[in-house]
């Protein structure tokens, strides 16, 4: 698909592309979707499957960042509330008001009052009215709200409510609304080079799959490549990156009705029902390897389940009740004149920068606020073009959600072969891992059940015209790419 899809943009000619979006992440796929309703003409390449970076590996909330009150970054809680409302409305499939509490213990270094005082203003910061009402709690209530939690030395806690969400889904439904408004948009197709020309960019272009290559021209690059952003010459972006861990365990063993935030130090931790599932994490500790070879390590998973453990001492959690896992980085802005200071106290804002002219560089920034930024970087290339563009109207139209088979919520739909068909023909799959980390989810919510991938690959051969051998190929694939615990050598325990 990608390699026909190159070679057919190639075969245009000399007429540009307004946009060449650079990353298929969630930002990118804003990117997208903002410019094509604006009426841009736009390409976004990205060099792997759509949201298989940062955006499929994220904490799976909408959030306004309580956290980032005690640092005293209103605006930056005040921007990611305001988005936070905004998704609830144009996207309500991805969007389920989930209930935090928040507990405190003798010597934790958030008292309280501060927390109760810190939820009603967070809730103001919303537009004064959250998806949910807050609450403070003494010892008992907070035990009623949270049974299991530690008795020792509890003085209470407080409640305040966000919102669970599909962070890969978001990105595949932005994609498809993007799509549907005209832009044009290739997985596995990385951006090669890009060198100055009379009016804009000429970018060569590389099919991953099939190897073929093409030159396309366009008026204004955008980078929003992520974790990869910096690496291209055109760039000025200076990123730390830091590395999040996340585990999944049989909710049963964690039977929590709502999330619960567990501190450590001035760190937080979530525990986050995800239907039979619960959902730790998350670490924040820097990273400075390959991206694309970040995975969870021992350390990792004993770090949250000491923090986990500590807080909920009877459910005794060892590795052996972690289903599966994910690790991700996130590419933060490194502070220019600043001291490096601990991950954690990084700003979450963003940036967007024109280093050059027609290269606009964005990064950083939430999955929460993603359609913001998007908004903001259109804005300035549209004002770059003198396009004369109009108003974003990201904020009024809904994104797409399928109609077809129920599976677009925060939960993995039912395995069944109309979910892979319609995955297969409709949302750019080419290997059984884009189908079961980031079009599903079943990976993540069914790694010890081995038939699901079974199945998956047998529905998908049919669908993509898979040969016995490309099958069994990209099973192994599929085990080799995806992160277990224990850890599975390539094709072992494979079906």
């Amino acid at each position: 698909m990608s390699q026909l899809s190159l070679s057919r943009l190639a075969a245009r000619g000399s007429a540009p592309c307004d946009l060449l979006v650079i990353g298929g992440g969630i930002v990118g796929a804003g990117v997208a979707r903002d410019a094509a309703l604006r009426g841009l003409r736009i390409l976004l390449v990205e060099q792997s499957d759509f949201a298989s970076g940062t955006s499929s590996r994220s904490s799976r909330l909408l959030h306004g960042g309580l956290r980032y009150l005690g640092q005293g970054r209103l605006g930056l809680v005040w921007e990611a509330s305001t988005e936070k409302m905004r998704l609830r409305r144009l996207a309500p499939h991805l969007s389920e008001p989930l209930p935090f509490y928040f507990p405190v213990w003798k010597g934790d270094p958030w008292p309280r009052w501060m927390l109760s005082a810190g939820v009603l203003v967070y809730g103001l910061l919303c537009g004064g009215r959250n998806l949910g009402s807050p609450a403070s709690y003494g010892r008992r209530g907070m035990l009623r709200q949270a049974p299991g939690l530690r008795p020792e030395g509890l003085t209470g806690g407080v409640r305040y409510f966000d919102a669970l969400t599909n962070d890969a889904r978001l990105a595949i439904d932005t994609l498809r609304s993007a799509s549907l408004a005209g832009a044009e948009v290739l997985n596995y197709t990385s951006f090669e080079s890009a060198a100055e020309s009379r009016g804009g960019w000429t970018c060569r272009l590389r099919d991953r799959i099939g190897g073929g290559e093409a030159q396309i021209r366009a008026r204004v690059v955008v980078n929003a490549a992520g974790a990869w952003a910096a690496g291209f010459p055109q760039s000025d972006l200076r990123l730390r990156l830091t590395k999040g861990v996340h585990l999944v365990i049989d909710r049963a063993r964690l039977p929590v009705e709502g999330a619960v935030v567990l501190s450590e130090g001035p760190r937080i931790l979530f525990v986050i029902p995800w239907g039979e599932r619960a959902i730790l994490g998350t670490t924040d500790t820097d990273y400075t390897g390959d991206p694309a070879a970040v995975r969870t390590g021992a350390a990792d998973i004993d770090y949250i389940l000491k923090v986990v453990n500590r807080g909920f001492p009877n459910a005794a959690l060892g590795p052996e009740d972690v289903i599966s896992a994910w690790a991700g980085i996130r590419p933060l802005i490194a502070p220019r004149h600043e001291a490096a200071g601990a991950p954690s106290d990084i700003s979450r804002a963003h940036v967007i920068r024109m280093p050059q002219p027609g290269w606009f560089d964005i990064a950083g920034g939430k999955l929460t606020t993603y359609r913001r930024m998007a908004e903001q970087a259109v804005d300035r290339a549209g004002r770059f073009l003198k396009a004369g563009l109009p108003r974003s109207a990201t904020a009024r139209f809904p994104l797409l959600e399928s109609a077809e088979v129920r599976y677009s919520g925060v939960l993995p739909p039912p395995v069944e072969c109309a979910v892979v068909e319609h995955c297969c023909r409709r949302e750019w799959v080419v290997h059984l891992d884009d189908l079961l980390l980031r079009r599903t989810s079943w990976h993540y919510y069914h790694a010890r059940d081995r038939n699901v991938a079974e199945l998956a690959s047998q529905w998908a051969a049919g669908e993509l015209g898979w040969s016995e051998d490309c099958r069994r190929a990209e099973l192994e694939r599929y085990f080799r790419t995806a992160e277990f615990w224990p850890r599975l050598e390539s094709g072992t325990n494979a079906p």
